[in-house]
């Protein structure tokens, strides 16, 4: 691994929102309003891509598809699935305030690389309009990132494309994707790094992929918790993850 100038991390789920917790509940409720009631594992297996895409798998799934059309007398269309994107859009608004803490060691571990010279951008799952409440908030509690970009800035090719990376390394001026380390918390995290030739890193603690509450993950069992360490680091070299870390102090150790 070449010398590392920058560092393009995810939002919720990686720097804030232990868990990714606020999408999740949102997707739910978007589906109940039509009478569907999705499993957190469902809502979790797309996690991190353009929402409207996201829904649209979550659509394509047996279960999810069967239950629709028990319930609609039709198999889903593009038109369901905007009509439950845009309740879901609707829904994650009123709750998103309430899911922007940054996540344990985030705020020193920022600090400490910016101090080493290493700008810090951002890619996220989240509209602009998501993110204007997002970014306040995240400033406000301590974490800055010196460039963000949503799927809005990139005709909607939101994750796995590798776009929003690009206007990240734009704007930070970056020279190479050698030089520049994508870390995330989901499978489209990672596909996206790597679509991008750069160097791929996904987070444990917090994840998405692990889906548990800081409670919930402290409640465990010091086995319990190795299982499910390993469950999610599986999961991440499956999808082409070259490290994955236990929580974000471990880039400052892939960085020295």
């Amino acid at each position: 691994m070449k010398k590392i100038d920058t560092i393009i991390f995810d939002w919720a789920g990686t720097t804030v929102n232990y868990g990714s917790f606020a999408p999740v509940q949102a997707f739910i409720e978007a589906f109940k309003q039509f009478g569907v009631e999705p499993t957190t594992e469902e809502v979790r297996k797309p996690m991190g891509m353009l929402k409207h895409d996201h829904i649209r798998t979550m659509m394509q799934m047996p279960r999810i598809s069967r239950l629709w059309e028990e319930k609609h007398g039709k198999a889903w269309t593009e038109e369901d699935v905007d009509a439950v994107y845009l309740a879901s859009e609707t829904g994650i608004m009123k709750i998103l305030k309430n899911f922007v803490e940054p996540k344990p060691y985030v705020l020193d571990t920022v600090a400490e690389l910016k101090k080493m010279g290493i700008k810090i951008g951002s890619t996220t799952g989240y509209t602009d309009e998501m993110m204007e409440i997002v970014v306040p908030a995240a400033k406000a509690a301590g974490y800055e990132p010196d460039a963000w970009f949503t799927p809005n800035a990139v005709g909607n090719m939101g994750r796995p494309y590798p776009y929003m990376i690009f206007k990240n390394m734009e704007a930070l001026k970056c020279t190479s994707v050698e030089r520049v380390m994508k870390v995330g918390d989901t499978l489209s995290d990672i596909k996206e790094g790597k679509n991008a030739g750069m160097t791929a890193v996904g987070i444990i603690e917090g994840s998405s992929v692990m889906g548990l509450s800081q409670e919930e993950y402290e409640a465990m069992s010091i086995e319990r918790r190795k299982v499910e360490d390993a469950r999610v680091r599986e999961a991440y070299k499956e999808a082409g993850a070259d490290y994955v870390i236990q929580d974000i102090r471990g880039v400052l150790d892939l960085i020295k």
